[in-house]
């Protein structure tokens, strides 16, 4: 996504304590260097390019970087990479080097995952869209030993770009990984009846397009109670971003699947949710009913 820096301000500003004196000119240009370098070190450290970073200015206020242009990269050098797991830096460093290393699961997510399974005391689970299975090993290595992940992914190969480190982990065992289209293995698991409500939580980081139909289907598997996660729902901070926005051709090409989605889960009955702004956006859906 394109950097975009909106500079707003009302009559004199002023920028904490020091600033006074200090003329609109002075004030903005002083913000704009500030904000350069800011971009330039997201970009460099954040998963996902950068968000849109936008600067208010106002009367006798400092100036404000909105949503987490500048805290992802503390954070994931602060609290995240100092406690990944040795198999999970591998893996996220050997995807690194892929052509497609942006479909990755983020570190910070990767940790956030771990961590709500083990909360849940998860045990039968589900991902649909594994790549080389960042997510997948984070979520094994969260598992009890006779947990259970059914994963499933339309390329192979990528998770077996993935698998050496998930076999060395000493995971692979959890994994039943199926290759193809996730829509007719639900739909298969659906007719079978006896999966109806059997899985304690379900991560969708697929084709964003198919959410809404993932999420007909994947609220019958979930027990009362479970978790299902939906990935990317933030979708680079397009979903905050003005009609006419520079954008990437993907994140265009997306971006109304992302937002329709966004707004039926606001209004689903069914579930209580949580969006988060963790890696590119992680919104939590709980079936109640």
């Amino acid at each position: 996504m394109a950097s975009r820096v909106s500079l707003k301000s009302k009559g004199k500003s002023s920028v904490g304590k020091g600033s006074k004196g200090m003329d609109d000119k002075s004030t903005t240009q002083c913000l704009k260097e500030w904000s350069n370098w800011a971009l330039k070190k997201a970009k460099v450290i954040t998963h996902y390019g950068f968000i849109p970073l936008v600067i208010i200015i106002g009367m006798n206020s400092e100036p404000k970087p909105q949503l987490y242009q500048l805290l992802s990269p503390y954070i994931l050098e602060t609290s995240v990479y100092p406690r990944e797991s040795e198999p999970l830096k591998e893996l996220r460093e050997l995807t690194a080097n892929h052509p497609w290393n942006v479909m990755t699961t983020s570190a910070d997510e990767g940790q956030f995952l771990g961590m709500l399974l083990k909360l849940i005391n998860a045990r039968n689970t589900m991902e649909i869209g594994v790549y080389t299975g960042y997510s997948l090993l984070a979520t094994a290595l969260a598992l009890p030993d006779d947990g259970k992940i059914l994963a499933m992914d339309i390329n192979r190969e990528n998770y077996e770009l993935g698998l050496p480190v998930i076999e060395k982990a000493g995971v692979a065992h959890k994994i039943d990984f199926r290759e193809g289209p996730a829509l007719p293995v639900l739909d298969q698991l659906i007719q079978d009846g006896k999966y109806h409500g059997t899985f304690d939580f379900i991560f969708v980081d697929a084709d964003k397009d198919n959410y809404l139909n993932y999420h007909k289907r994947t609220i019958e598997l979930v027990k009362v109670g479970g978790l299902i996660g939906y990935d990317n729902t933030l979708w680079n901070g397009s979903v905050a971003a003005p009609p006419d926005a520079p954008l990437k051709k993907y994140i265009r090409v997306y971006l109304d699947y992302v937002l329709e989605f966004n707004k039926a889960m606001a209004a689903d009955p069914r579930v209580e949710i949580c969006q988060l702004p963790v890696g590119d956006g992680i919104t939590l859906c709980r079936r109640i009913s």
